[in-house]
């Protein structure tokens, strides 16, 4: 240990000082969790805002400050399905251009299927698919009776689990992309389990509108739509043809957002393009149809020449514009349209509009969501949990200081000091890292109370024990230190390592127990060992105390 006293109280006090100033943005923190002005934007010092203090408070966990708690599953195989379309589509196109004469591309399960007409091609579509999709290998080649090659092919088992684990990282993505469109405040938005996303919203109010915006897959496709009335009317019959699928399109009161009608098309199954090659979704009014609002949205490159393609082949048809499996418009191409933008018509009201536009400028999801998990906690039980836990740590806190001062005088008020400044720490810690402060970590605090008091004790025995083999106090103060070290050490090496393993394998609560507790173990060791000890040395060094208080 250091022997310079003034360096410990040196280090002892800047380790206090930043704890306090991390500390006070909690302190002086309003109702609403906003923070007073010169602290968040800082305090004008000549041309330049200064700001002296950090604004970050301390994180409160979902228990503690109310609102909700999602579980959500994503679902890996319309993932799947929806890039091996995308292929096809893909694949058709790299055969139209090239001549290449095909009887189908498309889907099958999990594999993407190509019929070509003559076995000629087969080296050249390989070589395409090889080079353009390495992430695909084929399973089966073969000449099939119908006339023709016909070329399957699957993901890679380990392009597969990529393809998979880059799925749920772009929907953990896209929906924290969306939670910031809400502008909330502390949001929680993690990966658990393997597949599975944690969404924890604290001070949500309208919960029902949270989950909505959170869940819309978002899904934007074009597909064109068979104007054959006689083959619509089978379709409603339950007599789709092949290739094809029934949609609808919602006609809602405007006024009321209630479905007041309900227009079938019978559209083509292979998605043309989809939303992903969106760059931008902004809200606009259409004048010639009273103020009706629409969506405008702007596609990159890729979605340009796509868009441009897709209009230029199919002059004269219909192309639907279809989200989550609902038909917004469904425009003629009167000819090729370049420019790479395009508008969403439709019945919905302006706030619907504006809900359109923020998952489309946020990004669709990959996959349709399960909520396999739902809790809501209300703000009030929130605020009844921190009473509650803040009474229960001051009495335990309390009991313990008075019973450290009565059994152990002068020593048990040093003992006490060093927990007070355990707890300043603490929570200086947890604000500075923004860690989350949930209902058991309050108990983990709680815990670390008797932890830290638990190492006093042990030193302040074995100093009896050398006060009693009739040494100085000053020989039995570094005496009961040397002799109580590795005893101390190791009680809270394995508690530590029980809360990293907590901390690695528990979620939500659990986890939150595990921070603090982490946390109250490394504080409790500085303050126990070197904050007591500095004091005790001060004390010895500047007084000429014959008789030790312990």
């Amino acid at each position: 240990m250091i022997k310079d006293l003034r360096i410990r109280f040196g280090i002892i006090a800047v380790v206090v000082l930043v704890s306090v100033a991390y500390l006070i943005p909690t302190l002086i923190v309003k109702e609403d969790r906003t923070l007073p002005n010169w602290m968040t934007n800082g305090i004008a010092m000549g041309d330049e805002r200064v700001k002296l203090l950090p604004s970050k408070t301390l994180h409160l966990g979902l228990d503690l400050k109310g609102g909700m708690h999602l579980l959500l599953g994503v679902d890996l195989d319309e993932a799947l399905a929806n890039s091996l379309d995308r292929f096809s589509t893909e694949v058709g196109g790299y055969m139209d251009d090239e001549g290449i004469a095909y009887k189908k591309s498309g889907r099958e399960g999990t594999e993407l299927v190509v019929v070509l007409s003559s076995s000629e091609d087969e080296q050249a579509l390989k070589d395409y698919v090889s080079e353009r999709y390495r992430m695909l290998t084929v399973t089966e080649s073969r000449t099939i009776e119908e006339g023709g090659m016909e070329i399957r092919f699957v993901y890679r088992e380990k392009d597969l689990a990529e393809f998979n684990d880059r799925t749920v990282e772009q929907t953990l993505e896209t929906i924290r992309n969306r939670v910031d469109e809400l502008g909330l405040t502390e949001p929680e938005i993690i990966r658990q389990g393997e597949y599975d996303i944690l969404v924890q919203l604290p001070g949500v109010s309208d919960m029902e509108s949270a989950k909505e915006l959170i869940r819309k897959v978002a899904l934007l496709e074009f597909k064109l739509v068979v104007d054959d009335d006689e083959m619509l009317s089978e379709a409603l019959k339950g007599n789709i043809p092949e290739g094809m699928e029934l949609v609808y399109e919602k006609v809602k009161d405007r006024e009321t957002g209630e479905i007041m009608d309900e227009v079938p098309y019978l559209v083509e199954e292979e998605t043309q393009m989809t939303g992903e090659v969106i760059t931008d979704a902004t809200i606009a009014f259409d004048s010639s149809k009273a103020g009706r609002p629409y969506v405008h949205i702007e596609f990159d490159r890729r979605g340009e020449a796509l868009f441009e393609k897709v209009s230029g082949d199919n002059v004269g048809r219909r192309l639907a514009i279809i989200l989550d499996n609902n038909v917004y418009s469904a425009p003629v191409i009167k000819s090729r349209i370049t420019g790479g933008a395009a508008i969403i018509e439709g019945s919905f009201p302006l706030d619907e509009a504006k809900e359109l536009a923020i998952v489309l400028r946020a990004g669709a999801l990959p996959a349709t969501l399960t909520l396999l998990e739902e809790r809501t906690v209300g703000p009030s039980l929130g605020t009844d949990s921190i009473r509650m836990g803040f009474m229960a740590t001051l009495v335990g806190g309390a009991l313990v200081v008075i019973f450290m001062a009565l059994y152990y005088g002068a020593s048990g008020l040093v003992a006490d000091l060093a927990l007070f400044l355990n707890m300043v720490i603490i929570l200086g810690i947890m604000s500075a890292f923004q860690a989350t402060l949930t209902l058991p970590g309050i108990a983990g605090i709680a815990l670390t109370i008797g932890m830290a008091v638990d190492a006093n004790v042990l030193v302040f025995e074995r100093v009896r024990e050398e006060l009693r083999l009739g040494k100085t106090p000053r020989a039995s103060i570094e005496g009961g230190y040397s002799k109580a070290f590795l005893t101390i050490l190791d009680a809270n090496v394995t508690t530590l390592i029980a809360a990293l393993v907590l901390f690695q394998f528990g979620t939500g609560p659990v986890k939150g127990f595990a921070v603090t507790l982490s946390v109250g173990i490394v504080t409790s060791l500085f303050t126990a060992i070197f904050v007591s000890r500095t004091v005790f040395e001060f004390a010895m060094s500047r007084f000429r105390i014959k008789r030790l208080s312990v």
